[in-house]
């Protein structure tokens, strides 16, 4: 499996597997605040508007997985649930490392939502450690949201 940089016809299909992911993984475990916030369309809004800092595994316009890079975060990170189990996340973990390492990022993070075991075992399954909990701002329709978060690091090596 290798990744790609994402192509805009397959910005409909990640928007979808973006939303579809978030109500899985988070609809339960957030307030429901964000959750009423957290609509299609604001996740097809942000997807076109980082879609140069996002990375796919799956054919063009039926994506199985991305990755979205901000600076030296691993923004976002979802797996179709059809396609958990088959080494897509690990693949594109991989790559998310390699593409924040060649950009000279020596320590990346991620945040993940409290709560949200299933990620979290995989984040520390792939090397990177709980180095805190913060107070992550969220943009949304209604204005910032702060969202307490589990702040995940690992140190890369140099490519």
């Amino acid at each position: 499996m290798i990744a790609r940089p994402a192509d805009p016809s397959d910005t409909g299909a990640l928007a979808r597997l973006w939303y579809d992911g978030w109500q899985d993984a988070h609809a339960a475990i957030l307030p429901a605040t964000l959750a009423r916030a957290r609509t299609h369309e604001s996740f097809a809004e942000r997807m076109a508007a980082a879609l140069a800092d996002v990375r796919v595994i799956g054919p063009q316009g039926a994506p199985l997985g991305f990755a979205m890079l901000k600076g030296d975060e691993l923004y976002q990170f979802y797996v179709a649930s059809e396609a958990r189990g088959a080494g897509i996340a690990a693949a594109l973990m991989a790559d998310a490392e390699a593409q924040l390492s060649a950009r000279g990022v020596e320590t990346a993070w991620l945040a993940c939502a409290i709560g949200n075991a299933r990620a979290a075992r995989f984040y520390e399954k792939s090397g990177w450690h709980l180095a805190s909990t913060v107070v992550s701002r969220l943009d949304t329709a209604d204005g910032p949201f702060d969202l307490e978060v589990w702040r995940y690091e690992k140190h890369l090596v140099r490519r």
